[in-house]
């Protein structure tokens, strides 16, 4: 796992927060998500960056991949509390920050979710332990276009 995390930040480059984007591509791919496929994805689109601004609905997340902010996103509900976020597009980069922090999360995979609040379990512990012991297996393809 921390082959893949280093040589896809290392791909990532300049990008900022690649280090946080590489972590979560490779715990995603390590609990059966297709983060490498995400991420494919996310890095045709031409708009990667957002200015986070809460209104009475929550945060637009305006279609931006959450592969590139997840990590701002994550400091945003840290600071200001739970958050509604509307219009999201890759919302399943959320899941691994908001496990390693313990903090709830709705339904990564629909347009509109919550963040925050208390998380209850965590389920992946053991599909993470079995990655780093046993490797992991990335679609060569989804890998390539990286």
């Amino acid at each position: 796992m921390k082959t893949a995390e280093t040589i896809l930040t290392a791909r990532l480059g300049t990008i900022p927060e690649a280090g946080d984007i590489a972590w979560a591509t490779v715990w995603l791919e390590a609990c059966g998500y297709s983060g490498v496929k995400l991420l494919g994805e996310a890095l045709k689109d031409e708009r990667r960056t957002l200015e986070l601004t809460r209104d009475a609905l929550g945060i637009d997340m305006q279609e931006v991949s959450c592969a590139f902010l997840a990590p701002a996103i994550m400091r945003d509900v840290a600071a200001n509390g739970r958050a509604f976020l509307r219009n999201v597009r890759h919302g399943l980069y959320l899941l691994p920050f908001t496990v390693h922090a313990n903090i709830g999360l709705g339904c990564p995979v629909d347009p509109s979710f919550a963040v925050g609040g208390e998380r209850h379990k965590n389920p992946y512990g053991e599909k993470l332990a079995l990655a780093a012991a046993d490797g992991l297996e990335i679609d060569d393809e989804a890998w390539a276009q990286i």
